[in-house]
């Protein structure tokens, strides 16, 4: 990888229950016990992030099977994916590089 290479996020247009579009960028995604989930943090137009706190949501597919992303419902389940999540940006964003 270049180091002069831009970083470029996915961003995912959301519409919430009020028909409201959000933009969000894609910050990562896993796989947990056979479901895909994905982190995103809200931006602007410009892509600058709007908030410090991100979003998980659960990838699935609609009756017409188009990909979609869901809320989690179960409180397990989001506790789960949220400690991974945290664990796996706590390594990216709080590397401790005092080695020797």
């Amino acid at each position: 990888m270049d180091n002069n290479e831009i970083y470029d996020p996915e961003i995912f247009t959301l519409t919430d229950d009020e028909g409201n579009e959000l933009n969000f960028a894609l910050l990562g995604s896993l796989e947990h016990e056979g479901n895909l989930y994905k982190a995103l943090v809200p931006v602007d137009e410009n892509g600058e992030e709007t908030s410090d706190e991100y979003v998980i949501l659960k990838c699935g597919v609609d009756e017409d099977g188009e990909d979609v992303l869901e809320t989690i419902e179960d409180d397990e389940e989001w506790e789960n994916v949220a400690d991974i999540f945290d664990d796996e940006f706590a390594n990216i964003f709080y590397d401790d590089d005092s080695e020797g």
